[in-house]
This record gives C-alpha cells, sequence and structure tokens, in this order.
C-alpha cells in the first residue's frame, strides 16, 4: 500500500498547499474604461506578492489597485490611454500604441482580461514589433509571444527587483516566504523518494526507473515529470 503523493494533496481544494487569500490585498486587473486617469494615493506591501500594490484613485472617485511600477511615488498621475505622448512609466496602454522596445508588463493575452503576463517584481516583457492587428513582445524568458495590438499593458518595469539581491541566510527564513505564497518549501526530488512514495522512486540509484513522460489524462498518482511532453531526449 502506497500513499498519497505529493501532487495528489495539492490538487484538493484546502490544506497547506492552497494560497492564503487573506495574504493578497485584492484582485489586479485593469479597469474596463479608458482615456481616464488617476492619481497614486497609497503604495501598498503585499505579502502575497513579489510586487508593492499601488491603490489610485479615478476620476469617477473609484479606486483599484495596480502592480506599482519602479519609480512612482504618491501623487503619481496614471493614464488609461492609447495616445503615444502619453507613453510614459506607469501608464497603462494598447501594446499596439506602445514603441518597439519600451519594457512592459502585466500585459493581457486576450483584450480585456485584466493583465496575465509578466508579473513579478523586476521582469519586464520587450515590445519587439508590430504589424496592422499584432504586436510581437519578447519575454522575460526571450520567447517571442504574439498578441492582438489592443490588449493592454503597463509601461515600465515592476518595484520590487531588488528582493534578490538580499540573501535568505537560513533555510528558515525561505520557509516562510514560500508559506505566504502557499508553496511548500524545502521539495524533494521524486527519484530521491523510495517506490511507495512516488513513481520515480525506488531502485539501486538515483534514476528514473521508466519514461518520464505522461499523458494529459493520466491519473493524479501518476502525472509526474514531463507531463504532455511532444518529445524527449536528445534529437
Amino acid at each position: 500500500m502506497g500513499k498519497n503523493l505529493i501532487q495528489q494533496r495539492r490538487g484538493r481544494t484546502k490544506g497547506r498547499y492552497s494560497a492564503p487569500s487573506h495574504r493578497f490585498r485584492g484582485d489586479i486587473k485593469y479597469s474596463s474604461k479608458e482615456d481616464t486617469k488617476g492619481i497614486v494615493e497609497e503604495i501598498i506591501h503585499d505579502p502575497g506578492r513579489t510586487v508593492p500594490v499601488a491603490r489610485i484613485k479615478l476620476e469617477n472617485k473609484k479606486k483599484m489597485l495596480i502592480l506599482a511600477t519602479e519609480g512612482i511615488e504618491i501623487g503619481h498621475e496614471v493614464w488609461f490611454t492609447n495616445s503615444k505622448e502619453y507613453c510614459e512609466i506607469g501608464n497603462i496602454m494598447s501594446i499596439g500604441s506602445i514603441p518597439e522596445g519600451f519594457p512592459i508588463y502585466n500585459i493581457e493575452i486576450k483584450p480585456g482580461d485584466g493583465g496575465k503576463l509578466v508579473r513579478a517584481g523586476g521582469s519586464s516583457a520587450t515590445i519587439a514589433s508590430h504589424t496592422s492587428k499584432k504586436t510581437t513582445i519578447k519575454l522575460p524568458s526571450g520567447q517571442f509571444k504574439s498578441l492582438d495590438s489592443s490588449c493592454r499593458a503597463t509601461v515600465g518595469i515592476p518595484a520590487g527587483s531588488g528582493r534578490k539581491d538580499k540573501p535568505f541566510l537560513k533555510a528558515g527564513n525561505k520557509f516562510y516566504a514560500y508559506r505566504g505564497r502557499g508553496k511548500q518549501y524545502p521539495t524533494v526530488r521524486g527519484v530521491a523518494m523510495n517506490a511507495v512514495n512516488h513513481p520515480h522512486g525506488g531502485g539501486g540509484h538515483q534514476h528514473v526507473g521508466g519514461p518520464s513522460s505522461v499523458s494529459r489524462r493520466a491519473p493524479p498518482g501518476r502525472k509526474v515529470g514531463n507531463i504532455a511532453a511532444k518529445r524527449s531526449g536528445k534529437k
């Protein structure tokens, strides 16, 4: 008899692997209206994110949260516009209106989804090229992605880029840093476990005893390793 694998426990709705929602200051989404502006009222530390959060007050008196841009401060004006003359740090624009070479973050994948890509502190994508309806961006990984030009993004680099400069010094600090985001630390490799604990475990030495690629439709107890890999190994 085996026991529940760690990936099976992660799949449950409650437990130590679910991100604690009370640590997040709120949803970070763009407003639905354009051609408005807001003023930064407060910059807040968010334990659930690697970026501080800025609360802005819009012209219609409503308030919303955005990921703070490196260099903004309280009283900074944030514009929601597609005019190229407002292409400055902190402003939210459609990527088709941003010139090539500008850094951007919190990018929408589909127009109106509120921002999905590049939301970690210090990371930024770059506008690579434009066509009539599509804009190509270069992601922090180096991958190029083509998106609808009407997708919105924030101009600049998200704050919090220096968070990696300070060393953790001890494992306990990293444990609590991971715990704040609902992640497990430390993690044990599957090949280091016994066969009863993991599909990669067991054997006389540490190696994956069988194929490491599994089907996308595999049950939770088998879905480890290269999930739905198109290919593995050297060509």
